[in-house]
């Protein structure tokens, strides 16, 4: 066999291998849209109906028959708010654990990542009694705060590794030249890690878009976000496959629209400092 065929056997494979795992990967996301588009009959036929005349009935029902809009709103509402303050609180966090040299400073990173590590299910009940207290059970508002605290720590630990990628000679040329450290802080280093903000920001939108465990637990017909509202469709008759499909793509298509347009972002924020 010669190089060149032997290349483009290994090409091929690679190229089938590929093809398989995305195959894999998009079968699931491929049947939900194929079950929001058919009928009910045809959504629990046995065998599974492959061919069908596509409708839309599914979509029209669930936004007719359930607030699916004020579910998407609050969804939206949580997550981006959520995610400012994490990064309104976490950004200068970060910037002063990778620059200011104090006491038990790595114990206080340690700290702050150790909070992420516990499971959620063992904050919930802490959680739910603090907001019943402060008379944010079952609102925005309260949501907000527990997506905020959980977020923090991830924002912190990400920023800081961007900070300590950034050459410390940039900002003390700064200083030289006259700026203070706030401003070094804002007009040089916040700047040059906009990747890696833009890169933590995104995630934590989509973590806390998808969150699941504090909507159930700590929301009720108020606050319910997108990703409590779909299981609603779990009746006690029956599951309602095509209602429950309809929601979930519902879902997905605004965080995929969000994703295509800011990709080269989070792969530029993600990749930075990875290349010297």
């Amino acid at each position: 066999m010669t190089h060149r065929l032997k290349r483009r056997v290994e090409n091929a494979a690679v190229t089938i291998a590929v093809l398989i795992v995305l195959l894999i990967c998009v079968f699931p996301i491929l049947m939900m849209l194929m079950t929001a588009l058919k009928t009910p009959n045809d959504s629990v036929a046995i065998p599974p109906v492959w061919f069908f005349k596509p409708t839309l009935e599914n979509f029209k029902e669930v936004f007719t028959l359930y607030p699916l809009w004020k579910y998407l709103s609050n969804s939206l509402i949580c997550a981006s708010a959520s995610t400012a303050i994490a990064l309104f609180i976490g950004t200068p966090a970060a910037y002063s654990l990778a620059r200011f040299q104090f006491k038990s400073r790595e114990n206080l990173a340690v700290w702050i990542l150790s909070t992420r590590m516990a499971p959620p299910i063992a904050a919930v009940i802490p959680f739910f009694i603090l907001l019943r207290i402060i008379r944010l059970l079952d609102t925005r508002i309260g949501l907000i705060i527990i997506y905020v605290a959980v977020s923090l720590p991830f924002v912190v630990w990400i920023m800081r590794g961007f900070f300590e990628d950034l050459p410390r000679e940039l900002e003390e040329s700064a200083m030289v030249d006259g700026c203070s450290r706030y401003g070094a802080m804002f007009r040089i280093a916040f700047p040059l890690s906009a990747p890696g903000i833009t890169a933590s920001a995104i995630l934590v939108f989509m973590f806390n878009w998808n969150e699941f465990l504090f909507g159930l637990l700590l929301t009720g017909r108020r606050a319910r976000t997108m990703p409590v509202a779909v299981p609603l469709f779990m009746k006690e008759f029956g599951i309602q496959w095509g209602y429950m499909a309809a929601s979930a793509i519902t879902m997905i298509v605004p965080l995929f629209i969000f994703t295509l347009f800011i990709q080269r972002y989070l792969v530029r924020g993600l990749t930075m400092g990875a290349i010297k």
